[in-house]
């Protein structure tokens, strides 16, 4: 509705001849431009002139009047006021709006011995308003305001109120009444005209700011309850807690929001977000099967559930989340959780959701490379004047804790400098429905942007910026110790006995800019072999493939050594990571000697042996044929010069590493008093015998003719010695290239009374 104004203009002076005095009454119609005078619109205007004074009625009960002194003459019109539009404004200062119209009085007022004459503006004919007049310029009088039940009200009066719902009426400035909110739009009315602010609750870092503004710390690696309760029955959100670069710092790492009968959904870093065990590909805004609307943008990704007009937002970028409760007016959310109370964090931790040893709390040493005094002067960027329009909203007290607390503890990597001040900012934003951005150039601070996209850590690991400004898994600080506390960037050697392998931890490298793709053994083929889900990097060899690993022997010691280098070109002038040079050994002890004594009954006889690191079995058994197909038992009856063969062989032994090497074999009577030499230094040390194969893999045999003692009767007893040869590098078959060791003794003579019978045994 427009506001009008009644235009009043006088002229004062001496008319020529004889003062004259007009008297009477005149109705103008003014339903062209309908006059609304103090709160009720009018088309008429009454006019009456008495020899005292002139008045003009809105109303002809004479009620709503303007009363003035008389005119010597009068004339009364209604004028369009488009030409003076701009004098009217600049003379009604309080009228924004356009005008239409104007009703004019103007007449010349009698001779008096004043300059100045009042005008009398009445409502329900009482005094309202007085204007003066003088002789040399109109008077301008805004007539608008409200009226209710016939009281008046003007600009900006509350007309009625209502405490319980902390609303009211009030004139506006369009002299309408209108409803008037005590509360904003992001507020609640708690009764009695009291309001708050939809709440937020802030968890950045360690550092929990409720929907109250109190400030609390989580110092473990435990789950919390944030948010839970009957506004919100359903649904519980919960915290994840980790480590990162210091034991004694912890992190919220991750967001879950749990509901009834439905998948959960979790908020990791990088953007990612599960429902149940699946991860989702969110593209601008994705409504998930348990209704949960997810959205994702340069800054983070945003859950949103409503349950009975309450909508719980949860926003999470990877290091911070904001959790913003919205309700109807004239209800007090009923919730638990952080958020709602932080000041007992013990409270609100869940065992069922947090590892076994979470509670553990650590004291690193103190990081002497953090400027405290610095950081607190950059913490407190947040009372500049960049910030004033959110000071109104939110107090940035609690913020400014909190970053002084955590960057006087951590060092300022990864964005965590303005982690703080951005939560801040995002806080009020969501008060004040504005971007503020505007302190970013003061602070040194980019525009969030997108942090670990599609990049997945394993559960040891964190996303973080590495030197280079990148994004890479970095190791957690309680794992990582360890290996950090002994200079060390894996796990210590497996040594088997035909493999070796050495397992290095991929966060570690990356921690320290090395590329595992460029590292190799002696031989460059030999790469290491990440795994996909925790990214150990191993790298190993065997008999099959030993990958340049040199062997060594000292004294009773058998060394295999392997390097794990980056890959180098003479062409490279210059690298940008870290040399790599890392040696990693086996040691073997050398194998035992084992002497084996069997007579040449029961046969085969198995027996297991260890010997270092390898653990075998060993069968020896004997033949009459050379095709070993004829084995000897029990009821074998073997002639004398009968040719028996002997096979050694052996399970369990690669035969890539190592070689069985018969030492010697020599027979003797049942009570050892004599003794007949058939293999010495691993060569044959009669004419009859033959050894084969002999230090050329893990299988051996021999063969001899048949005897028996001359000053003996009976069953005779065969011994074996031998040993295991590593073959690396080393040839382990005898030189036997020199004639026969020795004829057998001319003492010896066959006897052909009774046959032999030959059974096997091991006596060991």
């Amino acid at each position: 509705m427009l506001r009008l104004l009644l235009f009043l203009s006088a002229f004062i002076g001496l008319l020529p001849g004889a003062e004259q005095q007009n008297t009477g009454s005149a109705t103008v119609n003014i339903s062209h431009c309908p006059i609304t005078y103090y709160g009720v619109q009018y088309t008429s205007l009454y006019v009456t002139a008495t020899s005292v004074s002139v008045t003009a009625c809105f109303d002809s009960n004479e009620l709503d009047c303007i009363v003035g002194p008389a005119f010597s003459g009068n004339s009364f019109s209604v004028a369009d006021v488009t030409e003076n539009e701009t004098e009217h404004h600049q003379n009604l200062a309080t009228i924004s709006t356009t005008l239409d119209c104007t009703v004019e009085l103007s007449g010349s007022i009698i001779s008096s011995p004043v300059s100045t004459f009042d005008f009398d503006f009445k409502v329900n004919g009482s005094s309202v308003e007085t204007t003066s007049l003088n002789s040399t310029s109109p008077t301008y009088e805004d007539i608008s305001a409200c009226r209710q039940s016939g009281v008046l009200y003007f600009y900006d009066e509350e007309v009625s109120s209502d405490p319980d719902t902390c609303s009211s009426e009030i004139c506006d400035e369009y002299a309408t009444i209108q409803q008037k909110d005590e509360c904003g739009s992001l507020e609640r009315c708690l009764g009695n005209n009291s309001c708050f602010f939809d709440p937020i609750c802030t968890v950045s870092g360690p550092a929990v700011i409720d929907f109250y503004g109190h400030l609390n710390y989580v110092q473990d690696r435990c789950a919390y309850t944030l948010l839970s309760g009957s506004t919100v029955s359903g649904l519980t959100v919960v915290g994840y807690f980790q480590e990162r670069r210091r034991r004694d710092v912890s992190f919220l790492d991750s967001v879950t929001l749990q509901l009834d009968g439905n998948d959960d959904v979790h908020l990791e870093q990088g953007g990612i977000v599960k429902l149940g065990n699946t991860t989702q590909t969110i593209n601008g805004s994705t409504v998930l099967s348990n209704s949960v609307e997810v959205s994702e943008d340069q800054t983070g990704v945003t859950a949103v559930w409503t349950i009975d007009n309450n909508t719980v937002s949860v926003f999470f970028d990877g290091n911070t989340a904001q959790i913003f409760l919205q309700g109807p007016s004239g209800q007090v959310p009923q919730v638990d959780g952080l958020c709602a109370n932080s000041t007992s964090v013990s409270d609100q931790r869940i065992p069922d959701n947090s590892t076994l040893d979470c509670e553990v709390l650590y004291n690193d040493t103190a990081d002497s490379l953090i400027n405290c005094a610095e950081m607190t002067e950059h913490c407190n960027l947040l009372n500049d004047t960049s910030f004033t329009t959110c000071h109104n909203h939110i107090d940035p007290a609690p913020y400014i804790d909190a970053c002084m607390d955590t960057l006087c503890k951590y060092p300022a990597v990864d964005g965590l400098d303005c982690q703080f001040l951005d939560a801040y900012a995002r806080d009020c934003s969501l008060r004040i429905n504005d971007t503020v951005d505007s302190w970013r150039s003061m602070a040194g601070c980019s525009p969030p942007q997108p942090l670990c996209q599609g990049r997945i850590c394993s559960d040891h690991e964190f996303c973080a910026e590495t030197i280079g400004g990148e994004v890479g898994c970095f190791c957690r600080a309680i794992f990582a110790f360890p290996y950090k506390s002994n200079d060390t960037l894996g796990d210590p050697t497996v040594c088997e006995e035909n493999s070796a392998s050495l397992t290095l931890v991929g966060c570690l490298l990356e921690e320290k800019g090395i590329d595992y793709t460029t590292l190799h053994l002696n031989d460059q083929n030999c790469t290491g072999q990440m795994d996909e889900e925790d990214h150990m990097v191993t790298f190993s060899f065997n008999s099959s493939d030993p990958c340049g690993t040199e062997v060594t022997s000292n004294n009773s010691l058998l060394i295999y050594m392997n390097t794990i280098t980056a890959l180098n070109s003479s062409s490279d002038n210059i690298t940008r990571q870290d040399r790599v040079d890392i040696d990693f050994s086996c040691f073997y002890t050398q194998p035992d000697v084992k002497n084996m004594t069997f007579r040449i009954k029961d046969s085969p006889v198995i027996q297991q042996f260890t010997s270092g690191t390898w653990n075998y079995t060993l069968t020896m058994k004997a033949y009459t044929d050379a095709r070993h197909t004829e084995a000897v038992d029990s009821n074998t009856e073997v002639q004398l010069n009968q040719k028996i063969w002997v096979v050694l062989e052996t399970d369990g032994l690669d035969d890539g590493l190592v070689a069985v090497v018969t030492d010697s074999c020599w027979v003797t009577n049942q009570a050892g008093s004599l003794r007949y030499n058939l293999i010495k230094d691993g060569c044959a040390n009669d004419q009859t015998v033959d050894v084969e194969r002999n230090g050329e893999g893990t299988s051996d045999f021999f063969s001899f003719n048949m005897f028996q003692f001359t000053r003996s009767s009976g069953d005779v007893d065969l011994h074996c010695k031998l040993h295991l040869c590593a073959t690396l590098n080393q040839t382990c078959t005898p030189d036997c290239g020199g004639a026969s060791r020795r004829r057998r003794s001319a003492t010896l003579q066959y006897e052909d009374e009774a046959p032999a019978f030959i059974t096997m045994a091991w006596t060991n």
